[in-house]
């Protein structure tokens, strides 16, 4: 079977990434990514970018709480689902702040387990959060990943599986940064399957 790493190098080799910042998500390594990865459930990263619009000056830690529910859910409305993810998101803002107090704390502090215990926090957010937040070697694996890996002959059960093939080829195989190239695989497989049109 095909390795994670010798896909890594056959999507790096079409270069697919040369107009995007090196960890590919924008704003990584700040609380930028933690509203980003829930507003980006359901919808289209498009969508998350007007919403962000919306927020700027607002997507600090300290900051984004000062926003009551109403106003936020007017700021994420192009997101959809703001009804859901406006209260979501001030729950797990708060939570950030009780429990690590600052957003640097978090970032070295905070496991995937208490990412998966908050409110409409499930596996690719908190991994999304985990790899571009805070840099961190975990694997964002989502639908168009299945998708990408089918067409070379991967077919695996579930997340869990999807995410153990692609972090086990790539330690095993790869030498350079792991989270750096945990970030920039999966920005890979998002573009390659938005140039193929591969549905998400």
């Amino acid at each position: 079977m095909i390795t994670s790493c010798q896909i890594y190098r056959k999507l790096e080799a079409m270069e697919l990434l040369q107009s995007s910042p090196p960890r590919w998500w924008p704003g990584a390594g700040t609380f930028e990514v933690v509203v980003g990865a829930v507003l980006t459930q359901n919808t289209t990263w498009k969508n998350v970018e007007k919403s962000l619009l919306n927020l700027e000056g607002h997507l600090t830690l300290e900051n984004f709480l000062s926003l009551d529910e109403e106003r936020l859910k007017n700021h994420i409305r192009p997101s959809g689902f703001y009804n859901q993810k406006a209260p979501r998101l001030i729950s797990l803002a708060k939570q950030i702040a009780h429990d690590f107090h600052t957003f640097e704390h978090f970032q070295t502090d905070v496991s995937r387990e208490w990412l998966l215990s908050q409110k409409g926090v499930g596996p690719e957010t908190a991994d999304s959060i985990l790899c571009y937040g805070c840099f961190r070697n975990e694997m964002v694996v989502d639908s168009y990943t299945k998708r990408v890996l089918r067409q070379y002959g991967v077919v695996l059960s579930d997340y869990h599986e999807y995410k153990a093939f692609l972090e086990n080829g790539i330690t095993a195989h790869c030498r350079e940064d792991i989270n750096l190239i945990f970030s920039r695989f999966h920005g890979m497989i998002v573009e390659y399957s938005k140039k193929m049109k591969l549905k998400a």
